[in-house]
């Protein structure tokens, strides 16, 4: 195999383990609003993670669900919906939906972990993500190979992005056969994968190591027991995502590794 030179992403400058707040911790806060985020860089977080969904005015709004019925007082499909009527719902009863320009000029040093939730977010998202000029500071991924390649074709290759299921799939088993090394040749920055797939482990030692051998940091999402943040941290990967910002903290902490941003 020829020796693979990484790309440099600023969005994965600086000491690792990164800790990521998953919706601005879910488990502790209202996901995906304000005060959750704002609670998460307050504790020091300098990574959040989040998920962009478009109205059907083209406004992107901070929000996972496709429909508002699970966490607002509010029904319908968030894209079959204009932003003056998202405005008026609210997550818990309480906070508003962000739209998501609030969210990426709210800090100047925060980095912004994107989860494209569908096609249609990818253009009025390179709008918001260019007037701000925070280009450097997000880092795109999605559930789709389709999304993933189209989100590299109009951000450009300076943008950092996770890789897709396939490229997933590919390094996984590159891990276990040099012969298969050659499928992975995607310019991501990261692989940001589940603690499981399909009922079974999904990192181990040779999953992290054929990652790093093609410059491909590992973040792994979403870790939300001690015990498994310690399991992820001894094998070595680069980042971990939780609902539970406060409890990562600390465990980051008991073993020498928080870093102050």
């Amino acid at each position: 195999m020829s020796a693979v030179v990484p790309v440099r992403y600023a969005f994965l400058e600086g000491p690792t383990p990164i800790a990521m707040a998953h919706r601005g911790g879910a488990i502790e806060h209202l996901e995906n609003t304000m005060p959750a985020f704002e609670a998460c860089v307050a504790l020091g977080y300098r990574y959040l993670e989040t998920d962009v969904r478009v109205t059907a005015d083209g406004v992107p709004v901070v929000f996972h669900d496709p429909t508002l019925d699970r966490v607002t007082d509010r029904t319908g499909r968030v894209d079959q919906l204009p932003w003056s009527e998202l405005a008026g719902a609210r997550i818990g009863g309480r906070e508003p939906i962000l739209r998501l320009e609030e969210l990426l000029g709210a800090w100047p040093d925060v980095r912004f972990n994107l989860d494209v939730k569908a096609a249609g977010v990818l253009a009025p998202l390179a709008r918001t993500v260019h007037r701000l000029g925070v280009a450097d500071r997000i880092c795109l991924g999605s559930f789709s190979d389709a999304r993933v390649a189209a989100a590299r074709r109009i951000f450009g290759p300076a943008v950092c992005t996770s890789l897709g299921p396939r490229g997933v799939a590919a390094l996984r088993l590159s891990s276990y056969s040099p012969r298969a090394a050659g499928l992975v040749r995607i310019p991501a920055g990261c692989a940001q994968v589940p603690l499981q797939l399909g009922g079974r482990a999904l990192v181990d030692e040779r999953f992290v190591a054929a990652a790093h051998a093609r410059g491909l940091q590992v973040h792994v999402w979403t870790v939300n027991t001690e015990a498994e943040v310690t399991a992820m941290l001894d094998l070595g990967v680069d980042g971990v995502m939780t609902d539970r910002p406060a409890m990562l903290r600390e465990v980051l902490e008991h073993r020498g590794q928080w870093v102050p941003r």
